[in-house]
């Protein structure tokens, strides 16, 4: 199949024969690096399938009165090396299958940051924009009751994803610690991280992956020969990850050239004031409007609205996809102006993507080492609150560097070591760790 290289292993385990199912695609990517890796069959098969895949129909009253049926799913792909650790997403296009490929990139990007987690995901099916306050809160609790016997603090920890917060975070904390038999116990808030600092929340969790992804960028920036002097990137999505990201590297001298989210898509070649620019989004829900509001075309000003193609062809340093899965397939690394690609969302260069740009000779910085910087500040968290501790932001700011850093030293040693691109070595990496951690448990009985 174009871009899926076919493995022995699908037919063994009867996958689709479908090109465009992504987690077909990751599944084919993580088969690869085995091989390189040699790593033995038994492992290879564990990996390819989750150990549970949970989902839930639940019913929710809506602010008129009349009552919706929902659906949720919650993924636990692995927990050799700990409890099951991912995020929950609120969108309307979440699938078995997309969470299941996020569940799988959970296991090797905990693995590859040699974090003592294991891989899950979730979410629900639904628009929790179209919602209102008192909708979510009674989706994210009714969603909580339907999974309560399949999370815990020490069996399986969601946190934030696409479309939900801090205050979802707390929504399902408080929700589990009310329905669970060690109510009056704090530990029990520990079923979940991304928590408001209030309840428990660790300070720098909520620009940690976007911190994370400016950590690995330049730690891996001189071995790809470009430099950080004048440095100008473009970002596609402007919520968590992709705002933090063009803030802090603004503030270290960058220039944010070219944006877009789900409502515009603006350019401005001086440069965006990327703190107004958050600011704006946040308060209108988009980035629509920034440019009419702000007019003119200096550094600090909303620029001007471009077009798709024009935002790909932006001539930038560094592009940034931060929005969703799937996003850069073979016509768009094609359009492509940039010298490097980091992912700061999941899975969003395909394989069709990611083998135009090796012929271009365009580095991917895959998104298993971009962005673990939320489940490596989320372990932090999960730490503080087993220990009774609170940490500094700026102790967890160092502590998260030490581990981007160490990550990314270990994909590049894996590169010279197998002669592979950037996305392969940092599989062959977290692959070679798994296979040692199966090697010394065994499998039962």
């Amino acid at each position: 199949m174009k871009g899926v290289r076919w493995d022995p292993v699908f037919d063994e385990l009867g996958f689709p024969r479908d090109p465009d199912n992504l987690y077909l695609q990751t599944v084919a990517t993580m088969l690869e690096s085995a091989e390189t890796v040699d790593l033995k069959h038994r492992v290879k098969i564990i990996l390819a399938q989750p150990k549970n895949e949970i989902m839930v129909h639940f019913p929710v009253r809506m602010d008129d009165g009349h009552h919706k049926l929902f659906k949720g799913y919650r993924v636990q792909h692995n927990n050799a090396l700990g409890p099951y650790k991912g995020g929950l997403r609120f969108h309307p296009d979440v699938h078995l299958d997309d969470v299941k490929s996020l569940a799988l990139m959970m296991t090797i990007k905990c693995s590859l940051v040699r974090l003592p987690l294991g891989g899950a995901k979730g979410g629900v099916k639904c628009d929790p924009r179209a919602l209102s306050e008192g909708e979510l809160q009674r989706v994210t609790r009714r969603f909580t009751a339907a999974i309560l016997n399949d999370i815990g603090p020490d069996y399986d920890i969601p946190a934030p994803d696409v479309g939900t917060n801090a205050q979802v975070m707390a929504w399902i904390a408080d929700t589990y610690q009310m329905s669970t038999n060690n109510r009056t116990s704090t530990d029990a808030m520990r079923v979940v991280t991304g928590k408001p600092v209030e309840i428990g929340g660790s300070l720098g969790r909520n620009k940690a992956t976007g911190q994370g992804v400016v950590d690995v960028l330049i730690e891996m920036l001189p071995a790809l020969d470009l430099p950080m002097t004048d440095l100008t990137a473009s970002v596609q999505g402007w919520g968590n990850v992709g705002s933090w990201a063009g803030r802090i590297l603004e503030k270290k001298g960058a220039k944010i050239t070219a944006v877009m989210d789900h409502s515009a898509i603006l350019r401005n070649e001086h440069g965006f004031d990327c703190d107004a620019l958050t600011a704006y989004c946040v308060e209108h829900g988009g980035i629509a409007g920034f440019e009419k509001q702000s007019g003119g075309s200096n550094k600090g000003i909303g620029g001007e609205a471009i077009t798709l193609d024009e935002f790909y062809q932006q001539p930038v340093d560094v592009f940034i996809p931060a929005a969703l899965e799937q996003m850069v397939k073979a016509r768009e690394a094609e359009m492509l102006q940039c010298k490097v690609i980091i992912e700061g969302a999941n899975g969003p260069v395909t394989p069709d993507g990611d083998e135009v740009l090796e012929r271009r000779g365009i580095p991917v910085i895959p998104d298993i080492l971009a962005n673990a910087g939320g489940v490596t500040v989320s372990h932090f968290e999960w730490v503080q609150n087993k220990t009774n501790h609170s940490w500094t932001e700026e102790f967890v700011d160092a502590e998260l560097n030490r581990y981007m850093v160490m990550a990314a030293r270990r994909t590049l040693l894996a590169r010279q070591k197998y002669g592979v691109p950037l996305r392969k070595a940092a599989y062959c990496s977290a692959l070679e760790h798994l296979g040692d951690v199966y090697k010394v448990r065994g499998i039962f009985p």
